[in-house]
């Protein structure tokens, strides 16, 4: 099939010409989600290259670092690693893709359809913060480790999944060892948006998305002392009673 673009104001997508519907509506929704971070962050990257892979094969294939993140992530986590992002674009998978990556519980089909949101958040949080990727190096996937819980915790709660990862999340509390607070990298997909999500419920979304341009795990921490006027210790017991509620919930 052939490979085609589509254009839009701040984004222009590669894609098979079959795709071209579902890519317009695609780079609508991203202007509509560029449009809402505008005035939250003070830099919201523009002319951004879209790529639409048609099989998963050809995602991991195009970003090397995708493999590694999902080895990383419990198995709870590993099928919401379903795009990436460099500096300029992200890459996204064709609904066919998505569909299949996605499981029969509740909330995975449409945690999955906001993939592209994800990816792009990520992009935004990255020129918002210097500690975090673009680009990836060795060095900055170290370091994308020390703070996975914050790169992916901010582009969940941003992209809007958190409400759809609770089956997600209660299969990782059955599954594994109690969590620790903050998440540890392998926890970061699943349950980070819920350290954001606790806390824009408990102190605003500005609070949340301040805690998104954390250049440190330890600055993290300050923040969320700051934020909730309580020692980390404190915050975490709390966290685990919210999280026993949004999983039972």
């Amino acid at each position: 099939m052939p490979w085609v673009e589509t254009e839009s104001l701040s984004f222009v997508a590669g894609h098979e010409s079959g795709q071209t519907g579902w890519v317009e509506r695609l780079l609508a929704d991203l202007e509509r989600f560029r449009t809402e971070l505008e005035p939250r962050f003070q830099t919201v990257p523009g002319e951004i290259a879209v790529v639409v892979h048609p099989r998963s094969l050809m995602l991991s294939l195009a970003h090397p670092w995708l493999p590694a993140a999902r080895m990383v992530s419990a198995p709870a986590g590993r099928r919401y690693f379903a795009g990436f992002y460099s500096r300029r674009e992200i890459h996204v998978l064709a609904p066919a893709a998505l569909e299949a990556r996605a499981s029969e519980v509740a909330g995975s089909r449409e945690a999955m359809a906001l993939s592209p949101r994800h990816e792009y958040a990520h992009l935004v949080v990255g020129a918002n913060n210097p500690s975090l990727p673009p680009p990836w190096t060795p060095g900055t996937f170290r370091r994308y480790l020390r703070m996975a819980w914050i790169s992916e915790g901010s582009a969940t709660y941003l992209s809007g999944q958190v409400p759809h990862m609770r089956a997600a999340v209660a299969r990782r509390l059955r599954e594994g060892d109690r969590p620790s607070f903050p998440p540890a990298a392998r926890d970061a997909l699943v349950l980070g948006g819920t350290v954001f999500d606790f806390l824009a419920r408990e102190a605003g979304s500005a609070a949340a998305e301040q805690l998104a341009l954390s250049r440190s795990p330890e600055s993290a921490l300050t923040s969320l002392e700051s934020a909730l006027d309580r020692p980390a210790a404190s915050i975490g017991r709390s966290w685990e009673d919210y999280l026993a509620g949004f999983a039972a919930g």
